[in-house]
Parts: structure tokens; sequence; C-alpha cells
């Protein structure tokens, strides 16, 4: 193997992979593997993508050797590594702690086969909302390899290829007509045996640390020797976050392993007060039901003060929830 295609791609991604895919001939002559995000229901994403692509297209599986001649795709609920097994690559699926709040995500895949097989790799990022698989480009660059990025202003949502561009050292922003013909091309190159031989340096210790939190079995320990406690709670777990050391974007773990940008992690906090206050508007609701009984069964009984107090009190729960709901509509 020469190079290892990866490609990373989230809303409005899968036009994209489709036509990438659908360029790649038969012939290809470097393994492709791909992340969606595609969170833990039922897919038939390899289906669609197949439809036109010369090679197969098909989720991964467990300990299956990585070869030319089909693209991979990350399965739902499960985070795809690349490993190396007697020195030829190989797919690890794991139900490792979430990161960036999805599983699949995109930097785990990235970071792992960056440890693996450094310069060999080439990572691609295209159309997503907010910053998955920055990290992930990062980790290839630090590892000698390439980075490819969708040209931010045809993407469906900008974000992610923008963040590459602001934070890694992209080597080329192309439009996706552009970049399976790019791919082609690196995968076709000359081979490296034919170049003076280079022997492959060991990854970052951030980025070895980050692929056992991947796969479920880093400790604290560990994330002590690259973060530092922060004040913010992990919204998946709620343990407390460490501040990873020298990240740009910023960056996030908790213990037990789940990572977020400083983005993801302020979009979650969000969803999370959000269904807070929408539970709290069903509680004062529920409280003014309860008054609004016990005042009509003190009515009924003839203790017109204890109606009185019942009523107040469940004028008082209403007036609450109304405030409440008017923040959120607003």
């Amino acid at each position: 193997m020469e190079v290892l295609i990866l490609i990373g791609a989230s809303v409005g991604g899968m036009e994209a992979l489709s036509a990438i895919f659908s360029a790649l001939p038969a012939s290809m002559p470097a393994p492709v593997l791909a992340v969606a995000h595609l969170g833990a229901r039922h897919s038939v994403l390899p289906e669609i993508l197949g439809k036109t692509s010369a090679l197969p297209v098909r989720f991964a599986e467990e300990r299956e050797p990585v070869r030319p001649g089909r693209i991979l795709l990350a399965p739902p609920d499960r985070h795809m590594l690349v490993v190396s097994a007697a020195g030829q690559p190989c797919i690890e699926l794991t139900r490792g702690p979430k990161e960036n709040h999805t599983r699949p995500a995109i930097d785990p895949l990235f970071r792992s086969a960056a440890a693996a097989y450094g310069r060999k790799v080439v990572g691609v990022i295209l159309s997503g909302y907010l910053d998955d698989g920055t990290a992930g480009l990062q980790a290839i660059k630090a590892c000698g390899g390439k980075v490819l990025v969708q040209e931010p202003s045809e993407a469906v949502a900008p974000s992610m290829p923008q963040s590459a561009i602001d934070h890694v050292d992209v080597d080329w922003r192309l439009p996706v007509a552009q970049i399976a013909p790019a791919l082609l091309a690196l995968a076709s190159g000359k081979p490296a045996s034919a170049q003076p031989a280079q022997p492959q340096q060991p990854a970052p210790h951030w980025i070895a640390m980050e692929n056992r939190f991947a796969r479920g079995v880093g400790n604290m320990e560990q994330l002590e020797k690259i973060a530092s406690p922060s004040t913010f709670t992990c919204p998946e777990c709620q343990g407390t976050l460490w501040e990873l050391h020298g990240q740009q974007p910023q960056r996030f773990r908790c213990h037990t392993g789940h990572g977020f940008t400083a983005k993801i992690l302020g979009e979650v906090q969000h969803d999370k007060a959000e269904a807070a206050i929408w539970a709290a508007v069903r509680a004062l609701q529920e409280k003014e039901r309860l008054y609004l009984d016990l005042a009509a069964k003190a009515h009924a009984w003839l203790h017109p003060g204890a109606a009185s107090e019942y009523g107040a009190r469940a004028r008082q729960a209403r007036e609450q929830a109304d405030v409440l709901r008017r923040t959120l509509l607003a």
C-alpha cells in the first residue's frame, strides 16, 4: 500500500461523496475509507453511494484487511479505526466514547491511520457543519501525510472545510469535480519504494493518547499528560471536561473519553439547556394542574382560605411556565 485515502463528510457531504465515488475507476490503486455522520440509526448509505460507483461500496467489517478495489464506510454507531496487523492495515470497529457528540466520528479514523501509516495517508474533508475532522487532519499533517478539503464556497455546509483551512496547513482546496482526479493522481504516483527510504517517525504522544480513548481504553493518568481540568462538565456523562493542551480549535475530553471541540460543546450545551427548560415548563404545568385540583377540592370542602391559597400557587406556576416558554420561543 502506497497511499491510504480517508474521507470525512457530514451535512451536504453525501452529494459530494457520490460525485467523488462515481468518478473513481474500478482500477483505483489505493484503498478508500470514509466516515459520514450516521449516528446509531440503520442506514442504506452503501446502496445509495454504490449505485453510481465503479468500486463496490459497503460498510467495513471488524478486522478485515484494507485493500484497493473497494470503498469501506464506517458502520452506524461504530468508530472505524485503522490498525497495523503484521505490517498490513486492517479495520478495527469500536463503540468507544462518542467524539464531537457522534459515533462514528471523523477524527478517530484520521488519527488512528495517521499514527499507523504516517506519510501514506491522504485525508479529505467535505461539506459539514461545525468542525469535526479538523483535529484528525492536524494528526495527519503531524505524521507527514497530505490534506485536501472541498472548496468551502461550493459546499452545502462550509463549516467543516473552512475550519480545516483555518487551522491546518491544507495541501489542496478543490471543488468536488476536481477531487477524484486529484486522489487518483496521488494514488497512481511514483511508488515510495523507488525513493530514498525514510523510516516512519513515531506519532506525537497526544495522537497515541487520543487513539487510546477512541478505543475506550484511555484513563485519567493518560489524560493528565495531555490536558488540564476545566470548569466545564461533559454533557454525555456529566464528568469534568479537561482542556487539551495546545489545540486549535480548542478541544476538551473527559476522563471516560468523550471529546468535543469548543464549538460542538457549545451546540450540545445549548441542546441540553433547551431540553432542561422544556422539562421545567412541563413540571410547572403539572404543578399548576395539581394546585387547581387542590383548590377545587378545598372549595368543595368549604375551605375558602385554602382554595384561595392553592389558586394563587396555580397562577404563579402558570406565570413561571409562560416566562420560560416565551424565552424558548424567542
